[in-house]
């Protein structure tokens, strides 16, 4: 047994690596000495430098911007015979005083730094007289001015990185799509050809996802109260716990509101609570007395809670990386978990106030233009995801560039059963005549608006709506009033959402967004330029309830099906499963096993045109199936 291995075993109480941690590991002490380490949330990435930190001579320095997880990770390491320590601003003087002492008496094996500590020249000069054999970066997508948590003080790094000339760098991100991480390799040193860049991990197969659209709050409300009950049980006696992440602080604090009264111990998390206040929640919640957190964005890093059942955002987050750190706290367990995003149509107005409100200021004071038009574009890569018509993990998995991991559709997230209930593959088709008509008409309503009203409003005028409200702002004596009157008001307004995530519409910054026309709107409604559209289904704007367990009719196989085989392809799976301590639908869907029993491929190459066999799982499980095949061979 290397020394590695044993270390795992005797000071961090593992039995073994995931082979990427393994692969990490072993580029820093042995190899390149350079890492960029992409995976998800929970996922075991702190072993990366822990471990290694932990068999070193020296102290090892960790950059991290979040305290309570480095309260959490000192904690854990000093239980564990590892001597370490951390500094930040909650530290009064003479504590911090006395724990740089130590530091530089190099008593230490590891120090957690703020990277805000690190603008003082003195702390860098006399951590680099410490000669330390390892420096990580934790959260490096901080660095990154095109990501969704841009941090200014992480952009002297690459300053620091210079002046204490560690031995090994190591750049830790849960959150990096393909520009996020050129930006941290250039900004860190981290050349393509001179380290190692190891993504994986963020397969999530036993998380449920799902997304509910609904203008309702009083229907969005229920439907999170349902996914909680669904997920944990009876408030008396919960089955584990849960967060619902909301967009202001004032959502929070009435969520919460609304869930004590229906029993549930829980309290609201934000950064307007005083130091003490969120400490409390954090300790509580991780102690198992709170079963519930109501939070804005800045809950969930570090909290070690394996046992939550489910995540439930009551708005839509900022990004696709924000909501997949965020929703991938659940599940951690490898247990089933759900993640339900609920979104209305004033997500997009009240996400567009949000980001002229927070974007990066010039020295003027003002928002920086660029800053504000990069946020508003992830926001709608999240709307894409939101109106995905195909997989929902393998659209997460492609956007983080992880086509390793893609499964060829999970089988049970909301768009995969609607799919399977339907029979569908899941391709886009472009825009018959009459859709592409819908569109411009849409388009031209928008026009004609000329900055009287919002989205909704529009959506009304459109539709044909008749009232004071709509005879106010002159939007019925409009030539495009009623242009779509035979579509429901929910699909029009569906479809103006469309439009935008689709880059034709765009909104302004202000208090009250007023939808206008992009270049390539105008063009597209003068029919300069084709419909690049997937129109909504004849019934978006409806809610879809959230997951409900029912029972199926039993199934009718195919007849080129072999019944027997599939019957055994059945008990593979399930064996996969028990080995593995999932669900057997984790592994993969009906769908698929019928697609093998009717097709019955004998090669990896065969198996990869099968329905749901994705590169994952043809590597997890696909040797297992075809021997089952082979087996059943004339």
């Amino acid at each position: 047994m290397s020394d590695i291995d044993l270390a795992l075993r005797e000071r961090f109480g593992l039995p073994a690596f995931h082979p990427w941690q393994r692969e990490a590991i072993d580029e820093l002490l042995e190899g390149r000495r350079k890492v960029l380490v992409i995976a998800p949330t929970g996922g075991g990435k702190s072993l990366c430098y822990q471990l290694p930190a932990a068999v070193l001579d020296g102290t090892s320095i960790v950059i991290s911007p979040l305290i309570a997880l480095m309260e959490d990770q000192v904690r854990a390491l000093t239980e564990r015979g590892i001597a370490a320590t951390y500094l930040a601003s909650t530290l009064d003087a003479e504590e911090r005083q006395r724990r740089e002492r130590e530091i530089f008496e190099g008593r230490y094996q590891l120090v957690y730094v703020a990277p805000e500590r690190l603008e003082s020249p003195w702390l860098v000069e006399r951590l680099a007289k410490l000669q330390p054999p390892l420096l990580a970066i934790d959260e490096a997508h901080c660095i990154s001015q095109w990501g969704h948590d841009f941090r200014p003080s992480y952009l002297r790094l690459g300053e620091v990185i210079e002046r204490l000339r560690p031995a090994r760098l190591i750049a830790c991100t849960a959150t990096a799509t393909p520009i996020v991480r050129r930006e941290i390799q250039a900004r860190l040193s981290l050349g393509s050809e001179q380290s190692a860049v190891i993504l994986r991990g963020f397969s999530r197969p036993n998380l449920h996802l799902a997304v509910v659209e609904s203008d309702s709050s009083t229907e969005r409300r229920k439907l999170m109260l349902s996914a909680l009950r669904s997920a944990l049980g009876e408030p008396v006696s919960p089955l584990g716990g849960a967060i619902v992440y909301a967009a202001t602080r004032r959502n929070t604090e009435k969520l919460a509101d609304v869930l004590g009264k229906e029993g549930w111990r829980v309290a609201p998390y934000h950064a307007g609570l005083a130091a003490s206040v969120r400490e409390g929640v954090n300790r509580r919640f991780a102690d198992r007395s709170l079963d519930v957190v109501v939070a804005t964005n800045a809950f969930g890093m570090g909290i070690d809670r394996a046992d939550l059942r489910t995540v439930i955002h009551a708005q839509a987050p900022g990004s696709v990386e924000a909501y997949y750190q965020e929703v991938g706290r659940a599940g951690r367990d490898g247990q089933p978990a759900h993640g339900l995003l609920l979104t209305s149509s004033g997500d997009l107005g009240l996400r567009r106030r949000l980001i002229g409100f927070s974007g990066g200021r010039d020295p003027g004071g003002s928002p920086d233009p660029e800053h504000v038009q990069q946020q508003w574009r992830l926001f709608l890569d999240l709307m894409r995801y939101v109106e995905a018509g195909s997989c929902r993990h393998d659209f997460i998995l492609r956007y983080f560039g992880d086509e390793q991991e893609t499964l060829g559709g999970c089988g049970h997230c909301d768009v995969c059963e609607r799919l399977e209930e339907r029979g569908e593959e899941g391709t886009a088709r472009g825009a018959s005549e009459e859709e592409a008509l819908a569109v411009r008409k849409a388009l031209a309503g928008v026009a004609r608006n000329q900055g009287r009203a919002g989205l909704t409003a529009v959506s009304e005028m459109l539709h044909g709506t008749d009232n004071e409200r709509l005879r106010r702002l002159g939007l019925t004596e409009l030539t495009t009033h009623g242009l779509l009157k035979g579509h429901p008001k929910a699909w029009v307004l569906a479809l103006l959402r469309r439009l935008i995530t689709a880059g034709l519409v765009d909104l302004t910054t202000s208090e009250f967004p007023i939808p206008y026309l992009t270049a390539l709107g105008v063009a597209t409604m003068k029919d300069e330029e084709p419909v690049r559209v997937l129109v909504p289904a004849p019934d978006a704007g409806r809610a879809r309830s959230a997951k409900k367990e029912r029972t199926r009719p039993a199934r009718e196989l195919p007849e080129n099906v072999d019944s027997s085989l599939f019957e055994s392809l059945r008990s593979t799976r399930l064996d996969i499963a028990r080995a593995k301590g999932v669900p057997a639908y984790v592994i993969c869907h009906d769908r698929t096993l019928l697609e093998i029993a009717a097709y019955k491929p004998t090669s990896i190459e065969a198996l990869a045109d099968i329905f749901g066999m994705g590169p994952a799982r043809i590597e997890n499980y696909g040797e297992p199936f075809l021997d089952t095949v082979n087996a059943h061979a004339p």
